[in-house]
């Protein structure tokens, strides 16, 4: 491991997939972790974080050692340095590996995830960095390692966890296809999308899709809880949305009804409709990701895609796509003050780790950059475009802003108040 890497390695979870190869995490601001409160913190406090070494020779040492090497730790930094692993529900078996340099005139090089050391003021500031580092990558390796199909012994909340019961006895060829389904989501889902299955209820199914760039749900979470019919695959499975009252598209009604071909819920011709010897959950999912969450959710609606790439149809579209922004906006607050079983920490840890672009873009937004144009956290050709968000979007996405921040900031991102602050035109085509 590099030594200028500040890692804490993720608890292990259980096996059912695929090894996939690690990546960097990128931090793109330090959070000021002074006053760091995560929310929901339940767990267990006690002796947390304790293993903390120093790798800088590769002689290793407890955290409690520094003391005594080159680089003093403070008592107070350090008491500081484990409220916030604690705060954070870090395991008891994690360790923490830091580097440590030598210091002159009290400036401490505190270790960089993306662009080696930099210097602070003092060593308290060092502290903190270093601790906002650790969340940070914290955050990176959960994500890096959640498996995009596992199982679970429970799904409690489940849209459709009154129908039906755990202790039913289904055909073998039932049980044969809904375990041919599972190996497949194993193997082949996109990034994208993420899916839990349950043990107890094999008929039970929930899926994450992250919404693409480009799009007026680009980096959203959307939930969908899936059922198998006693008929399966003869007849499709059910699907629900949570919507949480919202309709963010033609397709997803605001009391979760999904409507597509796929899925009967659509009159289609046949090549789009369920083909029991060939359709497949993988393809379901990716259908729903495709054809419902994409760049122009207007032309979704029947009828409406005749006007597609006409003046006028565009100038609608554009409209509907605005405030489905403010909706998916919307619909991220929901899943961070409610987020559906088994994907708590993975919804905590995808807003943490993306609160920056979403600001960055919304900021964008505010001060007239259209709608779309944001990737990566920069603007998209908006010098070759005479193209401007409307004045209406421009005051929503102001409005709204707030309230965002505000869930942001309860998952760590303090800092992000300062995002508020208007962007001039000239920041804005810097990214």
């Amino acid at each position: 491991m590099d030594p200028d890497v500040v890692e804490i390695s993720p608890p292990p979870i259980a096996s059912g997939s695929r090894t996939r190869k690690p990546r960097q995490a990128v931090i793109s601001e330090v959070i000021d972790v002074e006053e760091y409160e995560f929310r929901n913190n339940v767990a267990d406090k006690k002796n947390k974080g304790k293993a903390i070494q120093d790798t800088s020779s590769f002689d290793h040492k407890p955290f409690s050692h520094l003391a005594s090497e080159a680089v003093p730790m403070e008592l107070d930094d350090y008491a500081m340095f484990q409220a916030i692993l604690n705060s954070h529900n870090i395991p008891t078996d994690v360790e923490v590996v830091m580097s440590t340099q030598p210091r002159s005139h009290n400036i401490a090089m505190v270790p960089s995830l993306h662009s080696g050391p930099f210097k602070v003021d003092n060593c308290a500031t060092s502290s903190r960095l270093i601790a906002a580092e650790v969340i940070s990558s914290a955050q990176a390796n959960f994500l890096r390692d959640f498996k995009r199909f596992d199982t679970v012994d429970d799904f409690s909340d489940h849209h459709f966890a009154s129908q039906g019961k755990a202790s039913k006895q289904h055909a073998k060829g039932w049980v044969k296809k809904v375990q041919s389904d599972w190996k497949i989501l194993e193997n082949d889902l996109p990034e994208t999308i993420f899916v839990r299955a349950c043990e107890s209820r094999m008929d039970f199914l929930r899926a994450v899709i992250i919404g693409a760039e480009g799009t007026p749900y680009s980096d959203g979470l959307f939930f969908f809880d899936i059922q198998f019919s006693d008929t399966y695959p003869s007849a499709p499975p059910k699907v629900h949305y949570h919507a949480g009252g919202l309709r963010i598209n033609p397709n997803l009604y605001n009391c979760g009804k999904v409507c597509l071909s796929l899925l009967g819920t659509w009159t289609g011709n046949t090549r789009e409709s369920w083909i029991p010897e060939e359709s497949t959950m993988l393809q379901l999912l990716v259908s729903i990701q495709a054809l419902i969450l994409n760049q122009k959710p207007y032309f979704n609606e029947p009828g409406y895609e005749q006007s597609k790439g006409t003046e006028s149809g565009e100038l609608v579209s554009e409209a509907y796509s605005e405030n489905i922004f403010i909706l998916s906006l919307k619909t991220m607050v929901y899943s961070m003050r409610k987020p559906p079983k088994h994907f708590e920490e993975f919804v905590r840890s995808h807003y943490f780790m993306r609160a920056h672009d979403i600001v960055k873009a919304c900021n964008a937004y505010k001060n007239g950059a259209p709608l779309g144009s944001m990737v990566k956290g920069g603007v998209q050709d908006v010098s070759e475009t005479s193209k401007r968000g409307s004045d209406k979007f421009m005051a929503e996405v102001a409005c709204f802003m707030k309230t965002v921040v505000d869930e942001f900031v309860k998952l760590g991102v303090k800092e992000l108040q300062e995002k508020l602050k208007p962007l001039t035109k000239r920041s804005i085509l810097s990214g």
